[in-house]
Order: structure tokens, then sequence, then C-alpha cells
């Protein structure tokens, strides 16, 4: 678990990574994607199953454990929302800083949750 020292004002604490923790803090922090949460939990353990290996159910955690670092951290959600709305400026300049900015933000988000 992170601490509010790490990166300032946190929604929530890191989750464990485990689907019924990340399940917890999604429900806190970006409730409305609950649903898709499950789709894809659903989507990957029928991968796992079919391709037997658990590669997709570990791909799914930390997509979500990255996604929830991102939302549960403001300074991240704010930059994450920020770059999302120019990825499709017509300023060819701009969509490229964004798309830049956003790969930074995604980084730093999956980095956290390696540790």
């Amino acid at each position: 678990m992170s601490t509010q020292a790490d990166h300032g004002h946190e929604l929530v604490p890191r989750p464990e990574q485990t689907p019924d923790a990340l399940r917890a803090a999604l429900a806190v922090v970006d409730p409305g994607r609950l649903p898709e949460m499950q789709r894809t939990k659903d989507e990957a353990f029928a991968k796992a199953v079919e391709w037997q290996s658990l590669s997709p159910v570990r791909s799914w955690v930390l997509a979500w454990a990255r996604d929830i670092e991102v939302a549960r951290r403001p300074d991240l959600a704010a930059r994450h929302a920020r770059t999302k709305s120019n990825l499709e400026h017509e300023n060819a300049a701009i969509a490229r800083d964004a798309l830049r900015e956003l790969s930074g933000v995604l980084d730093e988000a999956m980095k956290a949750v390696r540790t």
C-alpha cells in the first residue's frame, strides 16, 4: 500500500492486486466503469481457460491496477483527462504531444503498481 505522502492526496489507498480489492477500489474512484471491469474480467478468465495460461488474468489485473492508480490519484487523473481531450486535436503537434503525455501518465501509473 502507498501512503498519501507518496503522491500527495489519494482518493483511496493503492489496492492489493486481487479482483475483489481492485473492484472495491474502482467502486470508489470510478464506479461507472464497474460493468466494463466485469466484462473484461470474464473475457480474461475465458481466455485463460482456452489458452491454459494465467497470462490473460495477469494482464487484466495489471491493466485495472494501472487504471485505478490513475483514477485514485488526482494529479494523474487530471493529466490523463487533459491529454485525452487533446488526442484528436486538429493541430497534429498538439495531438502528438497529448499522445506522448498520455503514454507518460500510463507509464507512471504502471511503475507505481509494479513496485
